[in-house]
């Protein structure tokens, strides 16, 4: 993985646009065989009879991207019905699709890395690709006065909801600091940390009754850019943190960066960023892994949120960029198939 990244600019949409349609011209008419799916049964036209998407929480990219992904399954007749679902985030998504409560589910990377391997093979966890990148966002009111890092030693600081993924990368950046270069002012006076989702964070943000708050999503997420039209909101540079949690933690870990104006007024950011997987388990069909696979590269244009500028969305170099995460051998296949 590379140590820097930075967004592909509006323009390189057109770019990617054309990539695509070179893809789809030596897309082979149809998918031969048909495996029955271990978990749902089959509709007369071959797909299953209903695919759950785990997404996250209202406002959030997540169940924003899930349901597009959930409409295309289903217009598509890769499933009867389709559905996306409200959760926490990451965490609960593994958990739902560990159990089986789930068909897909999108997941931060580190989330994905760290979960405990299945004792039963058949639960193993696959990705079908990388969709997007995460930017991690450390929100403070811009008449906070807070800019830095180090500034948050004794406040009161929102850490994403208990399951969802930006819980578990949120608090490695605290740890990270305070064992590093915050470690004086953290270890006399540690932040206080509040277990809040992105809309329950900013509300409490505009209340004052946090002085921070972590949201891990796209750029820019919507409900960040309606409380910074009404507020004013500034976003911390977390950079430095990159080798020092990558050396913690392993390589899930990119230097990204928030573009300037992303949120109204706001100057760039550059921050942290967590590649976003669309993941299933291994014994997830191999039609319907395929399938879906096709979705992900014939319709890119219609899975992304219009609220979001976002970078690196469904273009063919990336979607295999899993960060360690294996394809699940479907989709491996496919796009290997695409890519010649």
């Amino acid at each position: 993985m590379a140590e820097a990244t930075t967004p592909e600019p509006r323009a390189d949409v057109s770019r990617r646009a054309a990539l695509r349609t070179a893809l789809r011209a030596g897309l082979s008419a149809g998918l031969a065989g048909l495996a029955l799916p271990a978990l749902a049964a089959c509709t007369p036209g071959g797909g299953l009879q209903r695919i759950t998407v785990a997404g996250g929480e209202s406002g959030g990219f997540y169940l924003e991207f899930a349901t597009l992904l959930a409409g295309a399954l289903r217009r598509e007749g890769v499933a009867g019905e389709a559905e996306p679902l409200v959760t926490g985030g990451s965490l609960e998504n593994l958990e739902l699709l560990r159990a089986g409560k789930a068909t897909f589910a999108v997941a931060l990377a580190d989330a994905a890395a760290q979960t405990a391997p299945a004792t039963d093979t058949s639960e193993a966890m696959a990705a079908v690709g990388k969709v997007y990148e995460n930017y991690v966002h450390c929100i403070v009111r811009q008449d906070s006065g807070i800019r830095s890092l180090g500034e948050l030693a004794g406040r009161t600081v929102g850490t994403g909801e208990t399951r969802s993924g930006t819980s578990l990368t949120a608090r490695r950046i605290l740890e990270t600091f305070g064992a590093g270069a915050g470690r004086e002012a953290f270890s006399k006076h540690p932040p206080a940390e509040r277990s809040l989702g992105l809309n329950t964070g900013l509300a409490a943000l505009r209340a004052g009754t946090v002085d921070a708050l972590f949201w891990s999503g796209g750029v820019p997420t919507a409900a960040i850019s309606a409380l910074n039209e009404d507020l004013g909101l500034s976003f911390l540079d977390l950079s430095a943190l990159i080798r020092p949690m990558r050396s913690r933690y392993g390589p899930f870990y990119d230097r990204v960066l928030i573009p300037q104006n992303s949120y109204a007024g706001a100057p760039g950011v550059w921050t942290v960023g967590v590649a976003n997987l669309l993941l299933c388990r291994q014994d997830l069909d191999s039609r319907t892994v395929e399938r879906t696979v096709e979705l992900l590269v014939n319709h890119a244009a219609g899975l992304v949120p219009q609220t979001s500028a976002g970078v690196q969305f469904l273009s063919p170099d990336t979607l295999i960029n899993t960060a360690g995460i294996p394809l699940h051998p479907a989709a491996e296949r496919a796009y290997r198939r695409l890519h010649g």
